[in-house]
């Protein structure tokens, strides 16, 4: 009797409630492996219940936001699949420039995840608590109905609104660096191409392929096996201006319009407006399924007459339709004659763009030299850099590519030192509050006292986002407050720099100086540390500091005391997702500059997006520094 209930038998003894609870022991790799045993196994390994189990141990989105996504996909295994493809993304990810802080927020969308740049602003009469919070798209990555991913950058050129399809690579589960990249991609059996808009095709074709390989989606170039006569060129060994000038050529041609139907929201506002909700769910779906079928048809080219209606740029009716001849581009040249309409001399976009790679690739090997890298390794005087044909050649095609891996980083109070000339952001790390670390994550406040409360003869107060983080040095544990984004027109701290260090085992005696809150009660204190707020202003990547204190008020406030000037700048915690789905969205930059700004600013570069939003106030600075 013992026997029949050992191992499989046993397993599919259990109720199909039980088996979903113990399944949450196991990850989805095992769940997998598990289906492989048998076919009685397989089949319980399938059930919708034992998935939906491992989606909402993800983590990514709650159980009634799992019950909504299922509505569009074929399954929660499905749903599962693309959860633990995107998991690594949600969080906080930041540039160094401009300096005012370009921060990006990672967070859900509908089927999908979104990346919002927080714009620095300042407050409004309401304050922080009801916003609105100004926020601009940078990317998004839906699921198709299997799970796999579709990767879309925005971006604003003259006033249009674009996207720009691209493949999202395999993402490391630990990444703390997000890449746009131009990714080589090799045609599929039967001249098909995978996951993008092609600029080419063969010309044996007949017309441009318009169905993607399944076997072989979402998997990059580096992934699959390459010929001998293709070696992969890391789009990252290129010569930044081969980087910049290839990125800039692939928008170009990729890019469409955003129609009217996609223009609507990238997630759902909160629940508590439930007739809302279920408005933006609506919304959200129509636009999904219309975002997928563009993504797909063609590899990223429109079908126009099959999708009439669409308000697309005119000059993509005449897509791409010539091959970028790899061992042309071997040899520095392309087929001049390809590209080019019989009759009048007029160039296609495949031809403008087949002269635009000529230019670079004679840039190119001018700036790079004809060096042989030796056996030994290159030395200072021979060539760094790939050569521009060469990773050309690497593939049949070429298009946009979104990839979130792991590297090495050095840091200074939890800001990581960048590279200047990476098309990248970087990734914060976020500590989850614990014992004796409870004031660790995100916060969010101004200068001023009540917080968040602007007076008449100071209408607005800059929005600061500092990075708690705790440290150890010489013994004693350290509290740093690392500025992420600030709020004015002309930046007074550094990005990354330390707003203020306590030391959290050093009690301070000294009174805070307001007896009363914003609403007129008494102000409790609970407790009270020493520590050192920034000073001097910016001009100095490390500024000096003066001593202060931190205090820990009732309802979880803080707030730092510069004891020599009494200036208070009051925290409070954040959720970064609440505050963007009451906010309002603002147009994007161009889409290079909108995904990583690497131009040197020290002003407001999106001044006039937020000035135009909502009616809020100049961002100028008005209020008393340190």
């Amino acid at each position: 009797m013992l026997a029949d209930r050992c191992g499989s038998s046993f397993i599919l003894a259990l109720p199909d409630d039980v088996f979903a609870i113990v399944s949450r022991s196991l990850s989805p790799r095992d769940v997998c492996n598990l289906s492989l045993c048998c076919r009685s196994l397989n089949a319980l390994a399938a059930s919708d219940k034992v998935w939906l189990s491992q989606c909402d141990m993800v983590g990514v989105v709650s159980a009634q936001d799992l019950v909504e996504w299922r509505k569009v996909v074929y399954s929660y295994r499905a749903l599962c699949r693309f959860l633990v493809s995107v998991r690594s993304l949600i969080g906080i990810w930041v540039h160094q420039n401009p300096e005012l802080g370009n921060v990006v927020y990672v967070m859900p969308g509908f089927v999908s995840v979104v990346g919002c740049r927080i714009i620095p602003q300042e407050l409004g009469p309401l304050g922080l608590d009801d916003g609105p919070l100004l926020w601009a798209p940078v990317f998004e990555i839906l699921s198709d109905s299997d799970g796999s991913t579709a990767f879309f950058l925005h971006g604003r050129e003259r006033d249009i609104d674009y996207y720009y399809p691209g493949l999202l690579k395999p993402a490391d589960r630990s990444c703390n660096v997000l890449l746009l990249e131009v990714e080589p991609r090799q045609l599929s059996n039967g001249g098909k191409m995978l996951h993008s808009k092609s600029f080419v095709h063969h010309p044996s074709e007949k017309e441009p392929s318009r169905r993607i390989c399944r076997s072989d989606s979402g998997i990059s170039r580096s992934q699959r096996v390459v010929g001998p006569s293709r070696s992969v060129v890391p789009f990252s060994r290129l010569a930044f201006g081969d980087r910049r000038k290839l990125l800039e050529n692939v928008t170009s041609q990729v890019r469409f319009k955003v129609p009217n139907l996609a223009n609507g929201p990238l997630f759902p506002r909160l629940r508590d407006d439930e007739e809302n909700f279920r408005k933006d769910m609506v919304l959200l779906s129509e636009r999904r399924a219309l975002l997928m079928q563009m993504y797909k048809l063609g590899e990223g080219h429109i079908d126009w007459q099959a999708t009439p209606g669409l308000p697309f740029d005119p000059t993509q009716k005449e897509l791409i339709k010539k091959s970028l001849d790899h061992q042309s581009s071997c040899r520095g040249s392309l087929n001049g004659d390809e590209g080019h309409l019989q009759g009048p001399k007029r160039k296609t976009v495949a031809g403008y763009f087949k002269d635009s790679v000529k230019q670079m690739l004679w840039k190119s090997r001018s700036f790079n030299g004809n060096h042989a890298i030796s056996k030994n390794g290159p030395s200072s005087s021979e060539n760094k850099h790939a050569q521009l044909h060469e990773f050309l050649r690497s593939g049949d095609t070429i298009g946009l590519s979104l990839h979130a891996s792991t590297v090495k980083l050095s840091s200074y109070r939890a800001w990581p030192n960048m590279h200047e000339n990476r098309f990248a952001l970087y990734k914060l790390p976020m500590r989850v509050p614990a014992a004796g670390q409870e004031y660790a994550g995100l916060w969010g406040g101004t200068f001023g006292w009540p917080p968040g409360r602007p007076t008449e003869d100071k209408p607005g107060k800059a929005l600061f986002f500092l990075l708690l983080s705790y440290e150890e040095s010489e013994g004693q544990r350290l509290l740093i407050a690392t500025k992420i984004l600030e709020g004015t027109q002309y930046v007074l701290h550094p990005n990354g720099s330390a707003m203020f260090i306590v030391k959290v085992d050093d009690p301070s005696l000294d009174p805070f100086p307001c007896d009363t809150d914003a609403d007129s009660l008494p102000v409790d204190i609970k407790h009270a540390y020493k520590g050192e707020g920034i000073a001097n202003g910016y001009g100095f990547r490390y500024p000096g500091s003066k001593p202060g204190s931190l205090f820990v008020i009732q309802d979880g406030l803080l707030a730092f005391i510069w004891k020599e000037s009494r200036a208070v700048l009051t925290l409070q915690r954040l959720d970064l997702q609440e505050l963007l789905k009451k906010g309002v969205r603002v147009p994007a930059l161009p889409p290079i500059a909108n995904f990583a700004y690497l131009t040197k600013s020290y002003s407001n570069v999106f001044a006039g997006f937020s000035n135009n939003a909502n009616g809020l106030s100049s961002p100028r600075c008005v209020l008393y520094y340190p």
